[in-house]
């Protein structure tokens, strides 16, 4: 049995699995999610490479999930589940859910006492997915034995599957597939046959054409075993290459990917390849950006992302969360005084550089408000003093901790405006290290002055120039 004749099969088995029938296109995408996550043999060179018996049950578990691309994970979840109660309990004395597949596929007698088999890729438990229910008749008695995480160690010793109860451990809705005895009698009887009879392929080999591109694609990008790569979006006006571009900056080798329809241009990092931790790699990544900025006379923000991933892969376009309602009110008026407008369009333009990854100018815009009506350095650190007991219960604790923890001994107001009113407003305070916005520990510090420094402007907003954050203040 061969991977082409492995998925004609499965097709024709389980095409009408649904009320609407299965794409042919997506057995396809399923046995190169199998390919990619090895769970079938690779490359052309195994177009012709029998399979075995595990193989061919990886193919089937990962029928669980009805998202082509996940398949190949889906059915490495499964594959290791292991018996409730243990080896001793189970059907066929089997170690593993893949063991019991692999079972009914290579012994009829195994399969003349089989009823089905119920597998999901749903949640089961606290951080686990997968589950799996076999039925069969032992000694003319039905039996059913459940398979779960491996992690679950309370479920898999001697006498827990006559307590167990999968209900209780299973997600509120999941999907499950079904796979009748009639299923593994075909699937057993054309393994027999392919292998007695030795069929040829059922393909030429087209199907290894997408896979032999994605190799050269990452042999391109300089993806090599052990790389995991940082991912970090960038929104940007700098010139920025049409396609996925291997590029060396410095010491440093990093991926550019281009901006598309769905993702954001952005940058991945080769953490393993370069020898460099998280922290230093978004550091590097955004003195990169200033060199470009400063070449281009052009804007360039790094953005979030992610780490973990074995290639380079795009950062999707943000999608943020907003707020609707079915009844939107406001009865407010433009504020009276000067004072007051200036206040809320400083906190506005605040809160939109947090948003896009210009927390120095937040900081300094926060801090700005309070100047509104203490310009002088003294009367802001004399205000601060008295109010920050008051403002201070609005932030969160975490935030509060960092934040008591970065000024030791210093007090609040002597820190907020030596550590952030000055670091950012100067390039070369003599009462403080000069801010780099570069360097993400600063970046981190930073966003933690904006936490603390976001509270005190509403308190001097809301007191000093009463004006009032409801939406229906009747002013």
């Amino acid at each position: 049995m061969y991977a082409s004749n492995l998925e004609e099969l499965l097709y024709e088995l389980t095409c009408e699995a649904d009320a609407a029938r299965s794409e042919r296109a997506d057995f396809t995408a399923r046995f190169d999610s199998l390919r990619g996550y090895g769970r079938l043999p690779r490359g052309r060179a195994n177009h012709a490479t029998p399979l075995s018996d595990a193989h061919i049950a990886n193919a089937i578990l990962g029928l669980a999930t009805d998202r082509p691309g996940w398949t190949g994970h889906v059915s490495l979840l499964l594959a290791d589940l292991r018996p409730v109660g243990g080896r001793r309990a189970s059907f066929g004395q089997v170690e593993t859910l893949s063991d019991a597949v692999q079972l009914l596929i290579a012994e009829k007698s195994a399969r003349e006492s089989f009823l089905s088999l119920v597998i999901s890729s749903a949640k089961s438990g606290t951080n686990a997915n997968g589950h799996a229910s076999l039925s069969y008749m032992d000694n003319g008695e039905p039996r059913t034995t459940h398979f779960v995480s491996k992690m679950a160690l309370s479920l898999l010793g001697a006498g827990a599957e006559n307590t167990y109860r999968p209900e209780e451990h299973l997600a509120l809705a999941a999907r499950q597939y079904v796979l009748s005895r009639r299923f593994f009698d075909r699937v057993g009887r054309a393994v027999a046959d392919a292998r007695a009879f030795r069929h040829p392929p059922a393909s030429d080999g087209s199907e290894y054409d997408a896979e032999e591109a994605e190799e050269r694609r990452r042999k391109a990008l300089g993806v090599r075993k052990g790389s995991y790569y940082l991912n970090m979006g960038v929104d940007n006006q700098v010139a920025w290459p049409k396609k996925e571009t291997l590029i060396t900056f410095d010491q440093y080798t990093m991926v550019l990917l281009p901006k598309t329809k769905e993702n954001v241009q952005s940058i991945s990092m080769d953490l393993t390849a370069n020898k460099i931790s998280m922290e230093e790699a978004t550091t590097v990544m955004n003195r990169f950006l200033s060199v470009l900025a400063w070449c281009d006379d052009k804007f360039a923000v790094l953005q979030d992302g992610w780490a973990g991933n074995p290639i380079p892969v795009p950062v999707p376009r943000r999608d943020l969360a907003f707020t609707t309602t079915h009844h939107w009110v406001l009865d407010r008026q433009i504020p009276k005084t000067d004072e007051a407008r200036r206040a809320l369009a400083i906190y506005r333009e605040a809160r939109n550089a947090e948003q896009n990854f210009l927390v120095s100018y937040a900081v300094l815009s926060y801090y700005k408000i309070i100047e509104l009506r203490h310009p002088d350095p003294g009367d802001a650190t004399a205000w601060l003093k008295a109010n920050f007991p008051a403002a201070s219960g609005d932030i969160p604790k975490d935030v509060l901790a960092r934040f008591d923890a970065e000024r030791g001994t210093v007090s609040p107001e002597d820190h907020i405006n030596r550590a952030y009113r000055i670091a950012v407003a100067h390039a070369t305070p003599k009462k403080t290290q000069p801010s780099d916005p570069d360097s993400l520990g600063e970046v981190r510090r930073l966003h933690t002055a904006a936490d603390v420094l976001r509270p005190l402007a509403r308190h001097f907003i809301r007191n000093e120039l009463s004006v009032s954050d409801s939406r229906w203040s009747g002013d």
